[in-house]
């Protein structure tokens, strides 16, 4: 199996401004993300940024960076950026790890990528882990995933799907005895040429809606597989209270 990793890296983030560089355990966060990534078994792991203190950093530690445009609104547009700069071939598979996930098992980015590879019908891959508590189900912050019967993705929501009519009349904002829940893992694998696909597609009004770009992807008629997380991750770093957790997770 061969697959690439491209970790997106901002510096530019509203609540933790500098994220990628912020010390975790005597290293810069994109340190921890980079090595992780290269325990994955991925033929190659590139850092994508606009900014030359990452860019410094980051070669610092041995990694292979490529710089990118400022304008991008997403870590698909970055990606797409790299495959077109770097040349990649349409079939091959880019898996796309954010640089705020110092915690994401290695095993799970070679997931995403074979779960791509075992479906040729999809450009996309990506994972869930099951929803235990009602707190999770009913937070908007949680993207919650339903498949079907293949484990392809019938639609993603920060709303708690599926709605179980009658238990949640009875007892509402419980988690329902017996019910399958699923949260979205934000980590993809994609073949190289959709991506290009992807970037010169508009966004589409479910995706601005529910400010979830994977819904352009169903929007536009194709599929994505969503296999159940071989392993839990930790968490990753969106708030100051994050890091904290991951810190001390982290010696």
């Amino acid at each position: 199996m061969s697959f690439r990793v491209v970790i997106p890296a901002r510096y530019a983030s509203t609540r933790l401004p500098g994220k990628p560089l912020i010390d975790i355990g005597g290293r810069p966060m994109l340190q921890h993300v980079h090595a992780l990534a290269l325990e994955s078994g991925a033929s190659e792991v590139i850092i994508a940024t606009d900014d030359e203190r990452i860019r410094a950093a980051a070669e610092a530690f041995g990694a292979r960076v490529c710089m990118t445009a400022a304008h991008h609104r997403s870590g698909s547009e970055r990606l797409a950026e790299v495959i077109a700069r770097l040349g990649y071939g349409a079939d091959e598979v880019i898996v796309n790890l954010q640089g705020d996930e110092p915690l994401m098992p290695p095993a799970l980015l070679s997931q995403v990528a074979a779960g791509l590879l075992e479906h040729p019908a999809a450009p996309m891959a990506t994972l869930c882990t099951p929803i235990t508590s009602a707190e999770e189900l009913f937070d908007p912050n949680v993207v919650k995933v339903v498949r079907d019967a293949r484990g392809f993705a019938l639609y993603f929501s920060r709303a708690p799907i599926p709605w179980d009519r009658d238990a949640l009349a009875e007892h509402p904002h419980t988690l329902p005895a017996g019910a399958r829940h699923y949260r979205h893992l934000g980590i993809y694998a994609y073949r190289a040429g959709f991506l290009a696909r992807y970037v010169a597609t508009p966004a589409c009004e479910l995706e601005t809606r529910e400010s979830l770009e994977q819904l352009r992807v169903l929007w536009m008629g194709e599929k994505i597989h969503v296999a159940e997380a071989a392993a839990l991750p930790g968490p990753g770093v969106d708030t100051a209270a994050d890091l904290e957790k991951v810190r001390a997770l982290i010696p």
